[in-house]
């Protein structure tokens, strides 16, 4: 039975999916009051549970229950385009009602229709005020919407509904950066209680706590996202001192083993020598042997004993350790010198009608901001060739790159070498394989087919296709490259573009992830392009 403080509770939960991968097994969950951030990697199934608590999927085994009303907003978000604005918000028929009412229709029905909601219209533009989508008449059609407006709808609908548990699957990741502060806002003044899946690190800053999916079980950290790295950073330092200890240790027990193997030896050559110098009779030889056998065999099993336990302690001590591979690359070939132009743009017209100019010099980072719609997308694809320009001129003298949102530059029919292969066709297989190696693609899985590969394994095969190309970009077009990464694998591409030596130029509404990388220059495209204060 669900604790009187308890939210949600999962029991005993197990789901697969048809082709038999299992997800969860015997899975505990018990989520009470505030705000929980729902945090792991790519794969770990976070939005199966939260399918699975939305009561989307059903369990195989166990038990989901949640106190109260609910209500879920999924990560692959579709809105009918026919549908009225009051309609996804679901208070058409009370605002139908409350109209007629005022007509001077007086039918039981409409009165049951409102029940207690007679302000429904105010809350309702109010709601749709604090998401940034006050100028939406509520008898307009969802069809003009962007993708970042629809997210925004769906949560003013589930606000409207005040729900008593709110789940939200990765809402912002179609937001720009206006967006995304005004999401930060309502979740910051929630009163309920909320379970975010989520990468987004600025929007884990709003949460109470953080609840790590991690091989199945889940940990708990109380806190924000900044809280939670403090905590795991200490961990890690713990756990890696322990692990020096321990490897200490065994060595210790393998010099003391050795030593004790060698005075045995010893000890036995001179007990023989000695018997034979004394002419011994052969039944007590005898005798004296299987002493020392005993002896030596029990000398040997408690160095051996002890050497195991040191074994134990030492394989326990690396368990504890994090193995969320790094990535450490060195790309030489893709150096610019710092006063080598890179790209220029003489009064570019871009087809919706944005102008650009921009002179690019030397191994400069280039931050792309500006709001969904912006053409940020559209200015990425024209540096890149893949749009011809309005008007103006359009120089790039180097190498270009560019790694688009659908990382539909994979064949999903080859293998992760053969990809790469296909951009460097000069590089052999042994060389090829080795820089992959350095993208946590070893062995087999440089075999494995691009199809099969998770969302995160997809982005870093792209990556490596793109920075092990021939010739190696100079420049380097990055458009939203963090959407849908997990943690980890954020981490693993600012570790990569550490050791990329050329110029860059990232779109992208991930503020931390921008710093991280070192970016030298913002600039907003709205209208124009302009040169802005760093956020």
């Amino acid at each position: 039975m669900a604790h009187p403080t308890t939210a949600v509770l999962c029991t005993d939960l197990g789901f697969e999916w048809a082709d038999g991968t299992v997800v969860l097994d015997g899975f505990h969950l018990a989520v009470g009051p505030g705000r929980t951030g729902l945090i792991g990697l790519n794969g770990a199934g976070k939005s199966t549970l939260l399918r699975l608590i939305a009561g989307e999927l059903t369990p195989a085994t166990g038990t989901v229950h949640i106190s109260g009303e609910f209500g879920y907003l999924p990560q692959d978000l579709t809105l009918d385009t026919a549908q009225r604005v009051d309609e996804a918000l679901g208070i058409r028929a009370a605002r139908e009602a409350l109209h007629a009412i005022e007509s001077g229709d007086t039918d039981e029905r409409h009165f049951t229709a409102i029940g207690e909601d007679w302000d429904v219209e105010e809350r309702a533009r109010a709601t749709l005020d604090k998401l940034g989508l006050g100028r939406l008449d509520l008898d307009r059609t969802t069809g003009e919407l962007s993708g970042g407006e629809a997210v925004l709808l769906q949560l003013a609908a589930l606000l409207l509904r005040r729900p008593d548990v709110l789940l939200l699957d990765e809402p912002t990741n179609n937001l720009d950066r206006h967006a995304r502060s005004l999401l930060y806002q309502a979740v910051e003044s929630w009163p309920g209680v909320m379970v975010i899946v989520s990468h987004d690190r600025e929007l884990l800053q709003h949460v109470d706590q953080i609840a790590e999916l991690r091989d199945g079980t889940v940990t708990w950290y109380g806190g924000n996202f900044a809280a939670y790295e403090r905590t795991v950073a200490a961990q890690q330092e713990t756990a890696e001192r322990l692990v020096r200890v321990a490897e200490a240790d065994v060595q210790r027990q393998q010099r003391d083993l050795i030593e004790a193997r060698t005075k045995l030896a010893r000890s036995a050559s001179y007990g023989k020598k000695r018997s034979v110098q004394r002419n011994d009779p052969k039944i007590f030889a005898g005798k004296f042997k299987r002493q020392a056998e005993e002896t030596a065999g029990r000398v040997k099993g408690m160095h051996t004993d002890r050497l195991a336990e040191a074994k134990e302690r030492l394989t326990a001590a690396e368990e504890a350790v994090r193995d969320d591979a790094e990535i450490r690359i060195d790309l030489p070939r893709t150096f610019v010198p710092p006063g080598r132009t890179v790209l220029h743009l003489d009064r570019v017209r871009l087809p919706y009608g944005a102008y650009a100019d921009l002179e690019l010099r030397g191994p400069e980072r280039i931050a792309l901001v500006g709001r969904n719609g912006a053409g940020k997308t559209t200015l990425l694809r024209t540096i890149a060739g893949e749009l011809a320009p309005s008007a103006g001129e359009i120089g790039v003298p180097v190498p270009v790159r560019y790694l688009p949102q659908r990382l539909d530059l994979l064949d999903d029919g080859r293998s992760v070498a053969e990809n790469v292969k296909a951009y460097a066709p000069g590089a052999g297989d042994n060389a090829i394989r080795a820089r992959l190696a350095r993208f946590q693609f070893r062995g087999a899985r440089a075999e494995q087919l691009a199809g099969t590969l998770s969302g995160g394994e997809r982005f870093r095969a792209a990556l490596a296709a793109l920075l092990l190309a021939d010739p190696p970009p100079q420049l380097l077009l990055l458009d939203e490259p963090t959407n849908s990464l997990d943690l980890a694998s954020v981490r693993q591409l600012t570790q990569a573009l550490a050791g990329y030596q050329g110029a860059l130029i990232v779109a992208s509404h991930d503020v931390p992830f921008l710093r991280g990388i070192g970016i030298t220059r913002w600039l907003e495209l709205d209208g124009e392009l302009r040169t802005v204060d760093t956020p």
